[in-house]
């Protein structure tokens, strides 16, 4: 049995994730959704609700268990290791998602050679679609509803109706 973590961020959830899980679920055994706590990076979403709403979002996919979301801290490869992963899967965009994604998957070959990292191309029509050009998009009020699931939609529309947070999204 393989059993691939797929971490990041996901701050929001978006389209281009959700099609990398539903590959990635293709090629390993069991899939592990790793939501990742601190980000260095500002957030739309809290650590609960990233891992609520990429549950939510990979429900259908979650056919016989086979997919998880967890919450992380730390070093991707520790992650793996404690959770018994051997492969990390990453999502590329483009030639800027390359160049990062190399140098990450060197650094983490060095971590733990015994974890390999398989790079899976974003597919037609999330090539252009990142997280953060999501949360600057629905930031300055934009519809966002076709690069997001539903559930991330809704939550989006949550957070902009909220007066604290309006100013913010």
């Amino acid at each position: 049995m393989v059993t691939a973590v797929y971490p990041g961020t996901f701050d929001p959830f978006h389209n281009g994730h959700l099609s990398i899980a539903r590959r990635a679920l293709a090629l390993f055994d069991e899939l592990i959704f790793a939501v990742y706590i601190a980000p260095a990076k500002q957030i739309l979403f809290s650590h609960t609700e990233r891992i609520a709403l990429a549950t939510e979002a990979l429900a259908a996919l979650n056919h016989h268990g086979r997919v998880s979301v967890v919450g992380y801290s730390g070093l991707t490869v520790h992650f793996a290791r404690e959770n018994h992963a051997q492969v990390i899967v990453r999502g590329l965009r483009n030639g800027v998602d390359f160049d990062f994604e190399w140098q990450m998957a060197q650094t983490n070959h060095w971590l733990a050679s015994e974890i390999e990292i398989v790079c899976l191309f974003a597919n037609e029509p999330n090539t252009f679609v990142s997280a953060t050009l999501v949360r600057e998009v629905a930031t300055l009020g934009g519809d966002v509803s076709e690069l997001v699931p539903p559930c991330v939609a809704a939550a989006i529309a949550v957070k902009r109706s909220q007066p604290a947070l309006a100013g913010a999204i």
